[in-house]
């Protein structure tokens, strides 16, 4: 195992500009950092190209088991690096380069061919934050898949790999246009959310094959995507806003499929 000690060295400097959207679309490589993020990649077969990590900032005791299952070159990084290139604010000692997946179309397609789909569709979504917690509602609810319509957020920008804890790598993920989306989609129950919906969210069949449709944080869905969707709801709001934050007005509608079409005891 190599041991880097400066910051001049060139391994580090890719580490920090692959945290820029500059850095890894010309690459096609990305940065995973923290064990259950690497450990969740590892299990879905993501190709990695570099591994570094920093035994002083180790949280628990099992940071080798999974090291031993990474097949990459190894180097070490002091703290001060390790800090450095991290982007969290208490690192963990471990950080990946890897090289990004893309599911195409043809993947997609199977997944609408299934029996019963449930798919979650965000239009133009802007902070990775709320991608990444929408990812991990998703994995949580047994999502099929997620569809990132028009995208402006990387799917690959580091703040989505940690909000997400690593759920990235368990739900497919396509990134593809609005009309794209609405040609495939046009089997399945397209479900858009606006505050000025008159239905509730409770109130309408989630049982068959469903996708549900969030616009951005501003200003939600577009025209074109309340149009194209069969069914309107909202949720109920009993305070002063108007609305909840995308990823908690996700996470309730996705376990409101889940509700009906698994009731709980």
């Amino acid at each position: 195992m190599e041991q880097i000690t400066s910051a001049q060295n060139p391994k580090v400097k890719e580490l920090v500009r692959l945290r820029e959207r500059r850095g890894r679309k010309k690459s096609g490589l990305f940065l995973i950092e923290g064990y259950r993020e690497l450990l969740r990649a590892t299990e879905a077969g993501v190709k990695f190209v570099q591994l570094f990590s920093c035994e002083e900032l180790f949280l628990g005791s099992n940071e080798d088991e999974l090291i031993a299952q990474i097949d990459a070159p190894r180097f070490h990084l002091p703290s001060h690096l390790f800090e450095k290139v991290s982007y969290r604010d208490r690192p963990d000692g471990l950080i990946a380069i890897a090289e990004q997946r893309q599911f195409d179309i043809a993947h997609l397609e199977t997944i609408l061919a299934k029996p019963n789909p449930f798919i979650v569709v965000v239009e133009a979504i802007e902070k990775p934050g709320n991608l990444g917690s929408i990812l991990r509602s998703c994995d949580g609810a047994g999502v099929d898949a997620l569809i990132i319509a028009d995208p402006c957020t990387d799917v690959h920008n580091p703040n989505v790999v940690r909000s997400s804890v690593g759920t990235l790598f368990t739900t497919p993920v396509f990134e593809i246009t609005s009309d794209q989306a609405f040609e495939l989609l046009k089997g399945v129950t397209l479900i858009a959310t606006s505050p000025d919906a008159k239905k509730n969210y409770c109130d309408i069949d989630m049982q068959g094959p469903v996708a549900i449709a969030l616009g951005t944080e501003q200003l939600g869905l577009t025209d074109a995507w309340l149009e194209k969707c069969q069914e309107k709801v909202s949720i109920p709001m009993l305070g002063k806003a108007d609305s909840l934050n995308v990823s908690n007005a996700a996470t309730l509608l996705l376990y409101e499929v889940v509700r009906q079409r698994r009731p709980l005891p």
